[in-house]
């Protein structure tokens, strides 16, 4: 089920750190990701079972982790020179939501590995297959079984 996004509210600034990523990154990489980054705020407001979000840096990338309570998993978002037409969101890869997402999205997403969704810049963004993944991500330690 995907979250009501009647509820959201604008996402807040990114702390300065974050967002000289973001300025560095080339135009187009933050066209893609700064969408993102709105739709992981969107997605955790809606979400009753998604811990607060806290923005930070982890390995020089924007990353979103859920605390109190510790609902998700660490999202990352990030381009690199190595991959310049595109950018990607990152999930730990010890989890199990790429194979999730093969199940629900292959063909659909550029699902790579155990740890990547990977986005072609300059394309229109998969917007409700992106908010599920998130979703998925943000709620992953409550879903889990065990």
């Amino acid at each position: 089920m995907l979250p009501d996004m009647s509820k959201t509210a604008s996402p807040p600034p990114p702390p300065p750190d974050v967002q000289a990523v973001f300025d560095a990154y080339p135009k187009a990489a933050r066209d893609l990701l700064l969408p993102l980054r709105r739709l992981v705020f969107e997605t955790a407001a809606g979400l009753p079972g998604a811990g607060r979000i806290t923005e930070t840096l982890k390995w020089g990338e924007p990353s979103y982790l859920t605390t109190r309570p510790k609902s998700g998993t660490t999202i990352r978002l990030g381009w690199s020179a190595k991959r310049p037409g595109s950018a990607g969101l990152f999930v730990n890869c010890q989890t199990t939501l790429l194979s999730e997402w093969r199940e629900l999205y292959e063909g659909e997403l550029d699902l790579i590995g155990n740890r990547e969704i990977r986005f072609p810049l300059g394309s229109p963004l998969p917007i409700d297959a992106a908010r599920h993944c998130i979703a998925m991500a943000l709620t992953y330690h409550n879903r889990k079984p065990g």
